[in-house]
This record gives C-alpha cells, sequence and structure tokens, in this order.
C-alpha cells in the first residue's frame, strides 16, 4: 500500500453559491462524511491559505484585488455562473493553499501522492477573469508552484472533468515546461478545447485537446488515454504527474453526456500512475474539479484514492478494447508533434 494523503477540511463549505447551483457544499460535505469514517486509510494533511504571491504566479494582481474585495460584499457575480460571498475569497485562497501543501508533502516525501478535495473548482479561472464556478486556478497555481519552489523543470497537467480547462490552457500555451492534456466533452461548454488547439510560440505542440463526443464511455477513454496521453508523457518524461479530477464526464452527471464510470476513473488513474511509476518516481496528485452528483462524485473520489493508495492492486481493470475513430483523429493531430 502506498501513503496517499488526503486535504479537505470543513471551510471549504463556506462559499455559499445560493440556492440551485451545481456548485454546492454538499459536493465537499459527503467526502468529509466518508473520510469521517475511514481516518486510518488515508493520512489527513492540513490546507493553508495560499499567499497572494502565490496566486499571482499565474493569476494578474488586480484580478486578485478584485475577488479580494467581494468579502465586503454580500452577493456579488463574477458571470451567471459564477457568484461569491463574503466568505468566497477566503475559501478560495484556502483551495489553492491545500493543493500547494499536498504538492509540498509528496516532494518532500511525507505521503507517496494524494487528493485535494478544495472548493472553489479552478480550470475554467483564466489570469484575469473568473468563470464557470471557478475564482482562482488551483492546478495551475499549483504547476507553477512546483516549478518556482521546487525547481522541476517539466510538468504534466492531465484534465478529465467533463468541460475543457480553458484557464489552465491559456495559462501555459506557450509554455513548453508544461504538457496541459485536456479530455472533454466537445463541443460544449465553454467553447474551446478543439483538437487542433495545440499551443502557441515555443509552446507549439504542449497543447493536447482530446475532444471527444458526447456519449464516450470508459472504452473511448481509456482508448484515448492509453493511444495518446500514455505515449506522449513518456516522450515528455515529466518530473511531476498533476491531475485536474472533475467527476462530472460520470454518468450520472447532470450536466454533461459522458458515459464514465468510477471504474472508468480507476482506469485511469491507473494509467496516470504508471506513467508517474516510470518517469518521475511516483510523484502524483490530484485535485478536485467539477462532479454535481453527491453519488458519483463519492464513488469516483472513493476509486481514485484506492488505486493511489494501491488498494486491491490485481483487481481486473481491462476496459472493452476499442479503437474510436475520434482517438483516431487525435492521433493523427498530435503525430505533428510527437512521434506517436
Amino acid at each position: 500500500m502506498r501513503k496517499t494523503g488526503v486535504v479537505i477540511d470543513p471551510r471549504f463549505l463556506d462559499h455559499d453559491t445560493g440556492r440551485g447551483h451545481p456548485e454546492r457544499p454538499q459536493r465537499i460535505a459527503t467526502l468529509l462524511e466518508w473520510l469521517e469514517s475511514a481516518p486510518s486509510t488515508y493520512p489527513r494533511l492540513e490546507p493553508r491559505l495560499a499567499s497572494g504571491e502565490e496566486i499571482a504566479l499565474v493569476h494578474d494582481g488586480a484580478y486578485v484585488a478584485d475577488v479580494e474585495k467581494t468579502q465586503a460584499r454580500e452577493w456579488f457575480a463574477f458571470d451567471a455562473d459564477t457568484p461569491t460571498c463574503p466568505q468566497s475569497y477566503a475559501t478560495a485562497r484556502l483551495a489553492a493553499g491545500a493543493v500547494l501543501n499536498l504538492l509540498d508533502a509528496v516532494i518532500a516525501g511525507e505521503v507517496d501522492n494524494g487528493f485535494a478535495f478544495v472548493r472553489p473548482p479552478g480550470h475554467h479561472a483564466e489570469r484575469d477573469r473568473a468563470m464557470g464556478f471557478c475564482l482562482f486556478n488551483n492546478a495551475a497555481v499549483g504547476a507553477a508552484h512546483l516549478r518556482r519552489r521546487h525547481g522541476l523543470e517539466r510538468i504534466l497537467v492531465v484534465d478529465w472533468d467533463l468541460h475543457h480547462g480553458n484557464g489552465t490552457q491559456l495559462m501555459f500555451e506557450r509554455d513548453p515546461s508544461v504538457l496541459f492534456v485536456s479530455s472533454h466533452q466537445y463541443p460544449f461548454y465553454p467553447g474551446t478545447g478543439a483538437m487542433n488547439e495545440s499551443g502557441r510560440g515555443d509552446g507549439e505542440g504542449y497543447t493536447v485537446n482530446l475532444a471527444l463526443p458526447a456519449g464516450a464511455d470508459d472504452a473511448v477513454y481509456v482508448d484515448a488515454f492509453a493511444r495518446v496521453v500514455v505515449p506522449l508523457a513518456h516522450r515528455y518524461e515529466p518530473d511531476f504527474v498533476l491531475i485536474s479530477a472533475g467527476f462530472d464526464a460520470h454518468a450520472r452527471d447532470p450536466l454533461g453526456d459522458m458515459h464514465v464510470t468510477a471504474a472508468g476513473f480507476r482506469r485511469l488513474t491507473r494509467l496516470l500512475q504508471e506513467v508517474a511509476v516510470e518517469q518521475c518516481g511516483g510523484r502524483i496528485a490530484a485535485v478536485l474539479e467539477g462532479g454535481y452528483d453527491l453519488q458519483a462524485i463519492r464513488a469516483s473520489s472513493q476509486a481514485v484514492l484506492a488505486e493511489l493508495a494501491g488498494a486491491d492492486a490485481e483487481a481486473d481493470l481491462a476496459a472493452p478494447v476499442v479503437d474510436a475513430p475520434v482517438v483516431d483523429a487525435i492521433v493523427r493531430q498530435q503525430r505533428r508533434y510527437w512521434p506517436l
């Protein structure tokens, strides 16, 4: 068994998005309830507030100040999807800081790997813009932190959320020190993430979009990861693997039309963990993004944590073998940059 750390905190419930909003506190509450029943299985790490300087590694300082100002307003919405309350700024800082503490613990060898269960999510947040339920881009802050504080040269960020990680893509699209891979339902919100979006300038080829059609299931996802993500990752030789782990591609989720299961997310985790073991000493961590069905987010989180920890390592995770035509097209696109 590997030592898999978990970061979670009741303070993540303080971000109040209002009645009927899908990104609600119960997403964390259901995970807190489950983890309280298994305290010895996954060692708990404490979150902390990320500093303004740490957040400004990827966000414009004036934008950070705008989010800070929401503390003085009973209710403020950056857009129709992204409301705030007076506690939202502190909660978003705590989410980013939770990721940083987890990454520091993995680098220090205090845990082998781990999962930061945080909210609000982050992957839609751009350098100077909140959107899509997201205030600060937790995974992007984490990737920048790994480079600045720990001197790592190559970070692999894999975003398997239902929606394209537009914010993370924009932050690193010119930067070859981050290989960003996003699998997502396409076309869908936020409208970006076509397979021919491959980065810019020095970063061309280091943005990889697995633009999948509605209805994609475990077999299609595993095919895409096995034929594209895994070989690319081995070519890239990352120093750390960071997962933007949204669970809204689950078949139960109300916001999308993908058919991934908890077992499917475990299969994807196994593929990425094998990359981490072979390339960077097993250094891998996940941060929660979307996922809005409580049963699905709980089952999927349990599955990913079990795989990270090596529980039931002999479990048969074989998926039906398919050669999905959309994956054929993605392979052709990526062969412009990588010898797949």
